[in-house]
């Protein structure tokens, strides 16, 4: 039987996060994705410490970038290929009162390191931006894709990687060691985003997953080199390609893609651009959110073995990195988690 610290189930953007704590620490682990749609994998890999429909600070902003761009920078160098990418959002402003709003919130304390007093005219004809853009610094994007599919190469060839889906009915766990197949482990840490609803050790009310639609979209005359929101998000990927979107449904959480999001979409991008374009194809993902919008970590009282680390949302991106420390110095060290992130809130 082969002996690891940790078991790991999922590789989206939790479990990546965990997989670093845990080489960092020098712990072994094996880790087991199935690879099943994964909110990470589709998202749009953007990260932003505002909140832009209220220009508010998104939740621990400040502490989750400070650890979130040296982790990236570090994962981009260790992986040798361009992951990250630190840039600039520019928010569409819709009327003279959005400008004076966007002006006081960029005087506040809180976000003045974030928002940019300076109001940017537009000088693209094929955005339709009348009043301008407000500018979002220290934000940026990740490339999920490339980011899973690199790190999944990089396990592979540490052979700490199982392709297959994990089995619920062969884990056991016996003299305080975790019991799976061939391994044995002093933990278990469950990061497997929506899936965790199919785990039968997690209480399924805790999770209020909703889906998300994003168009890739080709417009040719468009020609936006940064980041753009407005009813949407529009991210440029080169070669005159856009990912947009995205849609929120609590309603529809199947993994088929609809005609209401794609019409949805297009709408809010047709009032953000005046030029021709085409759909290219459109991509679905079930978000890991929460009641209260706060992730689920740690351990249930059950047992002390079987960790959690779910429930990141769409903030997961900037929140990870932070996040996987501290629960490693809640597994590893005792360190005590803070409440409205511990998975036994509301228990």
């Amino acid at each position: 039987m082969k002996e690891v610290d940790y078991i790991i189930v999922g590789l989206g953007i939790a479990g990546l996060s965990f997989c670093e704590q845990l080489e960092k620490h020098g712990k072994s682990f094996v880790v087991f994705d199935g690879q099943q749609p994964s909110a990470t994998q589709v998202s749009g890999g953007v990260f932003n410490p505002v909140v832009l429909k209220r220009f508010t600070i998104a939740w621990n902003a400040k502490e989750h970038l400070e650890e979130s761009l040296p982790f990236y920078e570090h994962l981009s160098q260790k992986l040798n290929i361009p992951i990250f990418s630190q840039e600039p959002i520019y928010r569409i402003l819709t009327s003279v009162e959005e400008q004076n709003d966007w002006a006081v919130a960029s005087d506040k304390f809180e976000l003045s390191p974030y928002l940019s007093a300076e109001i940017d005219a537009n000088t693209n004809a094929s955005v339709v931006a009348p009043f301008g853009f407000g500018k979002v610094r220290n934000s940026g994007r990740i490339f999920p894709s490339e980011v899973l599919s690199a790190y999944r190469e990089y396990l592979q060839k540490k052979d700490s990687l199982s392709a297959e889906t994990f089995d619920y009915d062969q884990l056991s766990e016996e003299n305080n060691t975790i019991h799976y197949k061939n391994l044995s482990a002093k933990k278990i840490v469950f990061a497997e985003g929506v899936l965790v609803t199919n785990n039968p050790f997690f209480p399924k009310e805790y999770l209020s997953p909703n889906k998300g639609e994003f168009l890739l979209i080709k417009a040719p005359e468009l020609k936006l080199p940064f980041l753009l929101k407005g009813p949407v998000y529009i991210i440029p990927l080169g070669e005159d390609l856009y990912k947009v979107g995205a849609t929120y449904s609590r309603d529809d959480l199947g993994y088929a893609a609809t005609q209401k999001a794609e019409d949805e979409i297009v709408s809010k991008f047709k009032k953000m651009v005046s030029c021709p374009f085409t759909i290219v194809s459109q991509e679905i993902g079930i978000r890991p959110t929460t009641k209260d919008r706060r992730p689920l970590m740690g351990m249930l009282s059950e047992s002390k073995n079987k960790v959690f680390f779910n429930g990141l949302g769409t903030h997961g991106i900037m929140g990870a990195p932070l996040l996987s420390k501290m629960l490693y110095e809640h597994v590893a060290m005792q360190i005590e988690l803070p409440k409205e992130v511990d998975i036994n809130r509301w228990s």
